[in-house]
């Protein structure tokens, strides 16, 4: 099968002095993404996890390299994907159903048929806000919600143009353990009813073990890929599979590569984990 992403040699500066001084954000990304995959970028902070990001959203451009999606080589930003991030952002004089509409007010071609869509649309975001346990706060204010509460609110809003592809950046790490995890299962279930590709950035080794269906370990500055895991349990998963031993043992593999300083023998093809 074809990839759905495809990232060949990639590597940033981000302005040409940089360029012409050597100094990258990330050197040399090589991946492939396969439809429907669920994807977890893992690594300490400033190791590029952002910038992966903004180059599979067309927000920046490579500096050598190539990335492809959907099988055409992205040249500027992408309307296939959504994206939510670790603060809901929600304009506070929006209902929560009218801050999930807002992409439908503004991205074509939902604009031009905005109004006299209006009902059908909206009826669909209250569906959308239902099947992540928010029916009956669908006219709340954010000021009303809980943080968890909003973070749903903003991931509806991420998928009511039904993106092809979900991109999260640390869209969980301001909330309680708990709360964390009632907001994996709601993902957990979304991106199976859906289908649709979802890339994570996450400090968290367990959401991305729970998660992903593969792992990728990241170094520090400038960002390599440092591993790849592919995570063999059985989906559905359930919160239960974190107490495991098994899934312990993979959260410690992961976590001793994080910060890993680059060698030369980590220079060429990412290391496959032992399954």
């Amino acid at each position: 099968m074809d990839a759905y992403v495809d990232f060949q040699g990639v590597w940033l500066a981000y302005n040409d002095e940089l360029l012409k001084q050597g100094h990258f954000a990330v050197e040399d990304l090589s991946l492939t993404m396969r439809q429907g995959e669920f994807v977890a970028i893992v690594g300490p902070s400033g190791c590029g996890k952002s910038t992966f990001m903004k180059l599979t959203t067309g927000l920046k451009m490579p500096s050598k390299g190539s990335v492809t999606i959907a099988g055409a080589p992205v040249t500027g930003p992408l309307k296939i994907t959504g994206m939510a991030f670790q603060a809901p952002s929600l304009l506070p004089w929006r209902t929560t159903v009218d801050n999930v509409l807002l992409p439908l007010e503004i991205v074509e071609p939902y604009r031009s048929s905005f109004k006299a869509k209006r009902a059908e649309y909206e009826a669909k975001a209250r569906a959308l806000l239902q099947s992540v346990g928010l029916g009956g706060y669908e006219d709340k204010f954010p000021w009303q919600l809980s943080g968890g509460m909003q973070q749903r609110a903003s991931i509806c809003r991420a998928l009511i143009h039904e993106p092809q592809m979900l991109l999260l950046d640390e869209p969980f790490g301001a909330l309680d353990a708990f709360t964390r995890e009632e907001l994996w299962c709601a993902l957990r279930d979304l991106q199976a009813a859906r289908g649709f590709n979802v890339i994570l950035v996450t400090h968290d080794l367990r959401e991305a073990v729970f998660l992903a269906d593969t792992v990728y370990v990241m170094s520090k500055s400038p960002g390599r890929i440092l591993a790849r895991r592919e995570i063999d349990m059985p989906r559905p998963r359930d919160l239960e599979v974190t107490y495991t031993s098994e899934f312990t043992a993979v959260v410690h593999e992961l976590r001793g590569h994080i910060g890993a300083l680059r060698k030369p023998t980590t220079l060429g093809t990412p290391v496959e984990i032992a399954q």
